[in-house]
């Protein structure tokens, strides 16, 4: 899967490299000869959705761009414990400092990926769908949010220009979700599609009268999940969210919501374990 990286994600890569290594690498400028060349291999040391290897080329070009990479695997493929994933050659001294920042983007985004396919996994004998939240890393959520499509699931809005969402504190500013509904649909572009919150059966017949195109059901019972459902009627496409672990997923797609999101895919995924030495 491709990603064009942004401009704010290629100067995150950057800043992630000077971050580092400040005024310079104390420890490989003093112990690797300027003209030495080596390879170094990339495992992961636990099964994993990989993810982030994209990163790889960019960060070793920035440093030196001598320096290469091959990746041997895909983004989003499954990968086993102790597998090479990546060989890094060129100037050693690039790739030793190179090395840890590579392994942080890897690690991060590879432990959304899995926890993604996880999810995916998990609902997968029903038509409910998967998706992300707003709630990233500050600065990684290009990235972050890939791992998560390289893991299966979708993404929700990508920031607050794409689609509007009516929370409980745009209803209170407004008086009700109907204004609300109407303040956005008057200012809003064309194609900008309106979501409405919602935390009972009542709010759910607003945000219909009112003509959303999709319903989130926030910290709803699996009960009044299918109750909503059932009142929505495919008017609008129906959203579950809030306090949902993975090991509910099945229950609550089987009340017959469109979609499922998770902020943990983005806030709480563990990273997962990677490597790099250098080969003979």
């Amino acid at each position: 899967m491709d990603i064009i990286f942004s401009s704010a994600t290629e100067r995150l890569l950057k800043d992630a490299l000077d971050e580092d290594m400040g005024v310079g690498d104390i420890t490989t400028m003093n112990t690797v000869p300027a003209d030495l060349q080596g390879r170094g291999l990339v495992r992961a040391k636990k099964e994993c959705i990989v993810a982030g290897l994209i990163v790889i080329p960019k960060l070793l070009d920035l440093l030196d761009p001598r320096a290469k990479a091959n990746l041997l695997v895909h983004d989003g493929d499954a990968v086993g414990e102790s597998q090479v994933v990546c060989e890094a050659e060129g100037p050693l001294r690039a790739l030793l400092m190179a090395e840890r920042t590579l392994l942080n983007f890897v690690q991060r985004l590879s432990g959304t990926a899995t926890l993604a396919r996880k999810c995916v996994e998990a609902v997968k004998d029903y038509p409910s769908r998967i998706i992300d939240t707003r709630k990233t890393t500050p600065g990684l959520r290009q990235l972050e949010k890939y791992a998560v499509r390289v893991g299966g699931a979708m993404n929700h809005r990508y920031g607050l220009y794409d689609a509007s969402l009516i929370k409980d504190n745009h209803i209170s500013a407004c008086g009700s979700i109907t204004e609300a509904v109407a303040r956005v649909r008057c200012n809003a572009p064309f194609m900008a599609p309106i979501e409405v919150e919602c935390t009972d059966l009542d709010q759910v017949k607003e945000a219909l009268a009112a003509g959303a195109e999709f319903i989130m059901l926030d910290n709803a019972s699996l009960a009044m999940m299918a109750k909503a459902v059932r009142v929505i009627n495919g008017k609008a496409r129906v959203e579950a969210s809030g306090g949902i672990t993975l090991g509910m997923l099945p229950r609550v797609a089987k009340t017959g919501v469109d979609f499922i999101s998770l902020g943990a895919l983005t806030h709480s995924a563990p990273s997962v374990d990677f490597n790099m030495k250098l080969a003979g």
